[in-house]
């Protein structure tokens, strides 16, 4: 790993921890998970599994720090490292798709669904639902609107990025 990838994986990491905290609970202590766009961005734009693993133990452990979900620790912890090797696997997977705005929207898409369905099942698991809210109706509520916000979100601001780090030559032309 290079030092300019870690120093960038850091201010998203950085970056996603400040719209974590930011963003006021919605439904129940449950807020869009914006911090996921942020991870997400790393694995898109530096991909490794050295990458996706450490994006995903401190993007988990920091969003755990600042949810405001009761007892939220450990399922986003468990939620972030397990989704950041997904969307690890389904980037390779989709490596072919020579569009890369549209493979950074669909894996942000499949991302989201995937880190706020384990994070539910993870909580309902280790310490319920908070409000007594069932999985669906926090699924609805929470999930749903974040998977939207976030895919408009990368859609955005993921060619700004890799535009800015292709011409600063931190990335090469063929990522």
């Amino acid at each position: 790993m290079r030092t300019k990838e870690l120093v960038i994986l850091s201010l998203f990491v950085a970056i996603g921890v400040a719209l974590h905290a930011i963003v006021p609970p919605i439904f129940n202590g449950m807020k869009p998970d914006m911090m996921l766009l942020m991870m997400f961005l790393g694995i898109f734009l530096f991909p490794g599994m050295t990458n996706a693993g450490l994006l995903g133990i401190a993007t988990g452990i920091l969003s755990g720090l600042t949810t405001s979900f009761p007892g939220g620790l450990v399922p986003n912890i468990i939620d972030k490292i397990l989704t950041a090797f997904l969307i690890y696997f389904l980037f390779l997977a989709l490596k072919p798709l020579k569009q890369a705005i549209a493979r950074a929207g669909i894996l942000t898409v499949i991302g989201t669904l995937i880190s706020g369905t384990v994070f539910l099942l993870a909580a309902l698991l280790l310490v319920g639902l908070p409000g007594g809210a069932g999985f669906t109706a926090l699924f609805l509520a929470v999930v749903l609107p974040a998977t939207v916000i976030n895919t408009i979100a990368m859609v955005i601001i993921y060619p700004i990025v890799e535009s800015i780090l292709k011409r600063s030559n931190v990335l090469s032309e063929n990522k």
